[in-house]
């Protein structure tokens, strides 16, 4: 029996009065991911004042999202868009890079694509 690894990991930190938040996804990420992840995101983020968050995203073994979990996805880019100030996106296949480009039309803070983990970062901390 095969077993298919999908999900999305989360960390949160701040350092000084910077927000930061960490995600890797892994596999295709699902509708049912979504409900798990929504929840914790939307707590997090409710409790930081005048959230000002930088985020990091892995993506280098994403694989996409299903139909449902896309549309899970851009809603919650709506509800959360104006609290990001910048997201770099480390990925490794161009229709990464696409969606990064795409994603930035919904979010007030820049998004960048990245495929240098050390230039991401930096990035980030400017």
């Amino acid at each position: 029996m095969s077993h298919y690894r999908h999900g999305l990991s989360v960390g949160i930190e701040r350092i000084g009065n910077q927000f930061f938040l960490n995600l890797k996804a892994v596999g295709k990420l699902t509708h049912e991911d979504y409900k798990t992840i929504t929840p914790m995101l939307d707590s997090a983020l409710a409790g930081v004042k005048a959230p000002n968050v930088r985020s990091f995203f892995d993506a280098t073994e994403f694989q996409g999202w299903e139909l449902r979990a896309a549309w899970d996805d851009f809603k919650l880019g709506l509800k959360h868009g104006n609290e990001f100030e910048r997201i770099a996106i480390l990925g490794n296949k161009g229709w990464q890079e696409w969606a990064a480009k795409v994603g930035s039309w919904f979010i007030s803070g820049e998004v960048k694509y990245f495929e240098d983990y050390q230039a991401a970062i930096a990035w980030l901390q400017e």
